[in-house]
């Protein structure tokens, strides 16, 4: 892992180096889900990231909970604010991120081990891009609420996840991080991005595992708020 302070020994300077990605994880009330999505991170064939949790107000001790994780791995960093909502908490993430790009990784999905070397080989590969998106494996209910019509159903695999973006952070704070709103927050910030013609493009190579089997799901919740209005 790449430390945030590395000591210069030709001139004796402290001169700060950045990881390659940032990861941020937004959780709430998850901590067992939690640490299987730190284990898939630990677990990446590619080590030059960091990571920032951000608990959004949970009310059951998650900090307690992965101790061990953040004694084990300094550069996971935990921060815990009141409760607001995904998007917010996912936004303060950005704002505390200090990567060259910034990625996700939601607390109850997981990684494949080669998830961020895939990512970061296509991208030194393809300098030019600014926002890579896609290669998800859905694993569970495969519909969601369509944006435009939340009593209608759309497949997952037409839709953006948002767990799949890879953003460069100049470029995703330029943006304003996502837009708080309760459905299409992630299509929202792809068509904000492509109407500033941001160099974006998909990769097709699914390792970000995408669990919606659990009725916990931020997803599954929203289809019960759907249902419910």
């Amino acid at each position: 892992m790449t430390d945030y302070n590395i000591r210069n020994k030709e001139n004796g300077t402290d001169t700060v180096h950045y990881s390659f990605f940032s990861v941020v994880i937004a959780t709430y009330n998850r901590a067992e889900l939690l640490k299987r999505a730190l284990e898939s991170l630990i677990l990446q064939t590619e080590k030059e990231w960091d990571a920032i949790i951000v608990d959004d107000g949970s009310t059951v001790d998650t900090y307690k909970q992965i101790l061990p994780y953040l004694e084990s791995f300094p550069a996971i960093k935990y921060f815990s604010k009141s409760h607001s909502g995904i998007v917010p908490t996912k936004n303060q993430g950005i704002r505390l991120s200090e990567g060259k790009f910034i990625t996700f990784l939601d607390s109850d999905d997981e990684y494949h081990p080669s998830h961020l070397e895939i990512r970061k080989q296509f991208l030194i590969r393809n300098p030019d891009i600014r926002f890579l998106y896609g290669g998800a494996e859905i694993i569970g209910n495969q519909y969601v609420p369509d944006k435009d019509d939340p009593s209608a159903r759309i497949n997952l695999r037409d839709c953006m996840i948002g767990g799949t973006f890879v953003i460069e952070r100049e470029t995703l704070l330029s943006l304003n991080g996502f837009g708080d709103i309760t459905l299409g927050s992630d299509f929202d910030l792809c068509k904000r991005a492509r109407e500033r013609k941001i160099p974006m493009t998909e990769i097709e190579t699914s390792t970000y595992i995408y669990h919606r089997e659990n009725p916990d799901s931020v997803t599954n919740r929203m289809l019960g708020k759907v249902k419910n209005v």
